[in-house]
C-alpha cells in the first residue's frame, strides 16, 4: 500500500453523508473525508504468514480507535489518557523509586491476592491463565529471581482472592471449587515443601476470601453459611490440622471482607452491621477466644475492605466517608484503644482495596486517582505518621489495584491494570516502533481521536476533540509530526470526524 503525492489542503472537503465500511447503507454519520486517491496493491502469489505479537509496544488505559505508521513511528489515537509499558496485571515495584523492576514475569489475566513466600518471592492468585508465558491457572509462585517456579497445581471453578503463608503451609481462599485437581470449596491449603494439596478441607459453601492465623487456628471470613462441617455465617475459626470449625462463632449478619489478627484479637471489616453479638457497622474487634465483640467500636458508614494492625494504631481502608467518629474519605487511622479516628487524614477520591505497611510507609491500592491532595493513579505511598503523600508514584493505568505485599525493598502490586510506569497522553500519542515506548510527541487532545492519517510531515487527526496541539480545533486538525503543534489549517467541523483520508 502506498500513498500518492501530497496535495494542497484546499482539496480536502467535508462530507456529511459518508457511510462507514461494513455498515448498512442506510446508516449515515457526520464525518470528514479527506478526498483523494489511495493506491492499493496486492500480490496473489504472496504467501500468508503468521503475525507475531510485539510485546514491547506500550499499552493504553483506553480504547485505540485510530492508528497510522510513518517509518519508525506509530501514531495512535483513541479514548485513552495514558500510555505505558505493557506490564501485565502483577508487577514488583521498587519500594523507594516506584519504578517496576526489570525482568519480572507478566501475568495474563487479573491478580486479586498475593503473599510473600518469605524468600524474596511471592505466591499470587487471581483469575489468570499464564504467568511469564507459562500456563498457570489462577495461582502461581514467582521466585526471588523473578522466574516462575515449576509449581503448577491449578485452581478450578473460580478465582483465588487471598493467600497466606503460615509455617510450612500456604492457605488459599476465594471462590473456587478445586485445588490441584482436588475438590475444595473456596478454601484449602498446600504443603510448601512438596507443593501438594494437603488433606485440610473445611469445604465452605460459598466464598471464603478473608484469612488470618493465630497459632493453630485459621480465621476465615466471607459470605458462606457453612464451613468446617458446621453452620457459620460469614466468619469462622478452623482447626489448622483438621479443618473442623471450632466453637468460635461471631455470627456476622453479612459478608466479612477482611481479617487481621493481633495478639488475642481478630479485627474484621466488611458489609456486616452485627457481629460478635453486638451492633458493629462494617468494622469490629473480636476476642480470639470467645468470638465476642469487644468494646472497641469505630463504626463506619460503609464497607471496610482493608486493615493493617500496628501497635496502638489500626489503619483501615474501604468505601467509607465516616469512620471513628470523623469524616475520613476511604482511608483512616484508628486508635486501637478508643476506636476514634486520629488526626491522620490523607483522604482519597476513590475506594481503598489494599493496604501494606513497611517501616514508616503505608502503601495504598484501590480505585483512587488522588490521595493526600496529590495525583496518584490507583497506587500510592503515604507517611504513616503525617499522612502526607510520598514521592512514590508507580502510575498504573487502572481500572484499579486489588492487592499489595511488601517484601524487603520490593512491593508487589496486583490488579486489573495492564501497565505501570506510564505517561500522560490524552487521546493521541506516538510510539517508537523499535523500542515500543512513547516519544515526547504530545498534542494533548481534549476528546477522543477517531481517525489518523499521515501526509509528509503532517499528521491529520479527526474525532470529538475541540482542542489539540495547543490550539482550538473542532474535531479535525493538522499536526506537525515533529513538534505535535497544530498547524494553521482549520476546517472547523461541526460534528464527529470518523475518517480521514489523504
Amino acid at each position: 500500500m502506498g500513498l500518492r503525492s501530497a496535495r494542497d489542503p484546499s482539496d480536502l472537503v467535508i462530507r456529511k453523508d459518508y457511510v462507514l465500511p461494513n455498515q448498512l447503507a442506510s446508516l449515515r454519520v457526520p464525518v470528514l473525508a479527506l478526498c483523494c486517491s489511495i493506491a492499493l496493491s496486492f500480490s496473489a502469489t504472496r504467501p500468508a504468514s503468521a503475525q507475531a505479537i510485539d510485546t514491547t509496544l506500550w499499552a493504553t488505559n483506553g480504547n485505540i480507535t485510530a492508528l497510522a505508521r510513518d517509518g519508525g513511528t506509530i501514531y495512535i489515537g483513541g479514548d485513552f489518557t495514558q500510555v505505558g509499558p505493557a506490564t501485565g496485571s502483577g508487577v514488583p515495584i521498587d519500594a523507594t523509586s516506584g519504578a517496576p523492576v526489570s525482568g519480572f514475569p507478566k501475568v495474563t489475566g487479573k491478580v486479586y491476592g498475593a503473599t510473600s513466600d518469605g524468600l524474596g518471592g511471592w505466591y499470587i492468585g487471581g483469575l489468570f491463565t499464564a504467568v511469564g508465558g507459562l500456563p498457570r491457572q489462577n495461582i502461581a509462585h514467582i521466585q526471588a529471581d523473578y522466574s516462575v517456579s515449576s509449581w503448577n497445581p491449578g485452581v478450578g471453578g473460580g478465582p483465588v482472592l487471598n493467600l497466606l503463608v503460615s509455617g510450612g503451609t500456604l492457605y488459599v481462599g476465594g471462590y473456587f471449587s478445586s485445588l490441584g485437581g482436588q475438590t475444595r470449596g473456596s478454601i484449602g491449603a498446600f504443603d510448601i515443601s512438596s507443593g501438594l494439596v494437603t488433606a485440610w478441607n473445611p469445604n465452605a459453601n460459598a466464598g471464603a476470601p478473608a484469612l488470618a492465623v493465630i497459632g493453630s487456628t485459621v480465621y476465615v471470613g466471607g459470605n458462606f453459611t457453612n464451613i468446617g462441617g458446621l453452620p457459620r455465617n460469614g466468619i469462622a475459626a478452623l482447626d489448622a490440622t483438621t479443618g473442623a470449625a471450632t466453637a468460635w462463632n461471631p455470627n456476622a449478619d453479612s459478608d466479612v471482607r477482611v481479617l487481621a489478627a493481633s495478639g488475642s484479637s481478630v479485627y474484621a471489616g466488611g458489609v456486616f452491621t452485627n457481629i460478635g453479638g453486638q451492633s458493629r457497622n462494617h468494622i469490629a474487634e473480636l476476642d480470639a477466644t470467645t468470638g465476642f465483640a469487644t468494646a472497641w467500636n469505630p463504626g463506619s458508614n460503609s464497607v471496610v475492605s482493608a486493615l493493617v494492625v500496628t501497635g496502638s494504631t489500626i489503619y483501615a481502608g474501604g468505601y467509607f466517608a465516616i469512620i471513628g467518629g470523623s469524616a475520613r474519605n476511604h482511608i483512616a487511622a484508628l486508635d486501637a484503644t478508643t476506636g476514634l479516628a486520629t488526626a491522620w487524614n490523607p483522604g482519597t477520591n476513590g475506594d481503598i482495596r489494599g493496604l501494606a505497611l513497611s517501616g514508616g510507609t503505608l502503601y495504598a491500592a484501590g480505585e483512587f486517582t488522588t490521595i493526600a491532595g496529590q495525583s496518584r493513579n490507583y497506587l500510592a505511598a503515604v507517611d504513616a505518621s503525617t499522612g502526607l503523600a510520598l514521592g512514590w508514584d508507580p502510575n498504573t493505568n487502572g481500572p484499579f489495584v486489588n492487592t499489595l505485599v511488601v517484601s524487603g525493598t520490593t512491593v508487589y502490586a496486583g490488579g486489573d491494570f495492564t501497565s505501570i510506569g506510564g505517561l500522560a497522553r490524552n487521546h493521541i500519542a506516538a510510539l517508537d516502533a523499535a523500542s515500543g515506548t512513547a516519544t515526547a510527541w504530545d498534542p494533548n487532545a481534549n476528546g477522543s481521536v477517531r481517525a489518523l492519517t499521515i501526509n509528509g510531515s503532517t499528521i491529520y487527526a479527526g474525532g470529538e476533540f475541540t482542542t489539540i496541539g495547543g490550539q482550538s480545533r473542532n474535531r479535525i486538525a493538522a499536526l506537525d509530526a515533529t513538534s505535535g503543534l497544530a498547524t494553521s489549517w482549520n476546517p472547523n467541523a461541526n460534528a464527529t470526524v470518523w475518517a480521514v483520508l489523504v
